[in-house]
């Protein structure tokens, strides 16, 4: 039975949780998954096996015609966000995000606009055309990725059947082909809630800031949970055999608040979310993608507007303390949770990836944890 970090009785971080630890904590922000998984046996290109499939994050309702404000941070850049040069530009998000395998981008973006042309009859026409914005990560370790198993069918799925509410995490959606520090990974999220104090008088208010992580990077000995060095420990159990998993790398964060932040303000807070990564092991390999996208659904922004300004509202640079510390943990701890909700999977070519053992990372934390106490 997998269970999320938190269900093992260890927590990361000491700012408090969302109701459901999720970026669905965020009101209005949904998630949806298609996964795939067919066939199984030696590699054949175009027939499988297939170990795929696409996650969506949806913005609050409609995010077309009222677009929410964005921000971006690529620590290495050997991956693909599709449509990410334009919300660095603008500072805006206008459609829904994406995740997929990297061969996959070009059909779930060109589905996203077949998807938002047909909601939205006068984009290209009556308003701007749109650049979805589509994530991957490589899951050709255990998919047949140069097959391109996702179709249109698959994106609208995922996009009609998000939700708020709990989150499926591990092999799901865009993290069902997924590997991190050699363990089965995927999809991981995790959220908190941050009060701020003004510092005038007594006033507080409470934000909600979410993770959500399509996790694929690093190598066992690098793993570290909670500050333990969980993969060193493992690692002797693992024998190198010839089917360990290669490195494919990348891993792509979607961080959502309703704080409300300027886009500048959101790219800080995606550098932060950075800090969170390299807490689990990454150092950003060569081969490796670091990208994250963050957005805030505080201010909305409309597309069809009379006048010719707009006020938002914006929290000062000096209260952003707490957001920060809360992404850090947020992302660790989503990343933690892709590892434990994965089970064991094996894919095209008889390729392997073992599910994080948690009984003896469950002992491995309890016996750290007594040391530190004595």
């Amino acid at each position: 039975m997998r269970a999320r970090f938190r269900d093992l009785g260890f927590a990361i971080g000491r700012v408090p949780t969302g109701p459901g630890n999720a970026i669905t904590d965020v009101p209005g922000v949904r998630v949806g998954h298609t996964t795939l998984i067919e066939g199984d046996g030696p590699l054949v290109v175009g027939e499988g096996p297939v170990r795929t499939g696409v996650t969506a994050i949806l913005p609050p309702d409609p995010v077309f015609s009222e677009r929410v404000l964005a921000g971006s941070f690529v620590l290495n850049g050997a991956g693909e966000v599709s449509g990410l040069t334009q919300v660095v530009e603008w500072g805006l998000l206008e459609t829904p995000v994406l995740l997929t395998s990297t061969m996959s981008v070009g059909k779930v973006s060109d589905a996203t606009v077949k998807w938002m042309t047909r909601r939205f009859p006068g984009i290209g026409n009556e308003f701007d055309v749109i650049i979805p914005i589509v994530g991957e990560c490589d899951d050709s370790w255990l998919n047949d990725a140069v097959g391109r198993h996702v179709r249109s069918e698959h994106v609208y799925r995922a996009i009609e059947q998000a939700s708020s509410g709990r989150v499926a995490e591990g092999s799901v959606g865009a993290g069902t082909g997924l590997v991190t520090c050699d363990f089965k990974a995927g999809i991981g999220t995790s959220s908190r809630q941050v009060v701020v104090h003004s510092a005038s008088d007594d006033t507080q208010r409470t934000f909600n800031l979410g993770v959500l992580v399509q996790s694929n990077f690093g190598i066992m000995h690098s793993l570290r949970i909670s500050g333990v060095p969980v993969g060193e420990i493992l690692a002797p159990n693992f024998s190198a055999d010839g089917k360990r998993v290669r490195n494919a790398g990348s891993i792509i964060c979607v961080v959502a608040t309703d704080a409300p932040l300027l886009p500048s303000q959101i790219t800080r807070l995606c550098k932060r979310a950075a800090l969170g990564i390299g807490r689990v092991g990454s150092f950003a390999a060569h081969a490796s993608g670091e990208i994250i996208i963050g957005f805030s659904t505080a201010n909305k922004v409309p597309r069809a507007t009379s006048g010719m300004t707009h006020q938002i509202e914006v929290l000062l640079d000096d209260a952003c303390d707490g957001l920060y510390e809360a992404v850090v943990e947020c992302t660790e701890e989503a990343i933690v949770n892709a590892l434990c909700m994965a089970d064991d999977m094996r894919g095209q070519s008889d390729h392997f990836a073992p599910a994080l053992p948690l009984d003896d990372l469950t002992e491995i934390l309890s016996r750290h944890h007594a040391a530190r106490e004595k």
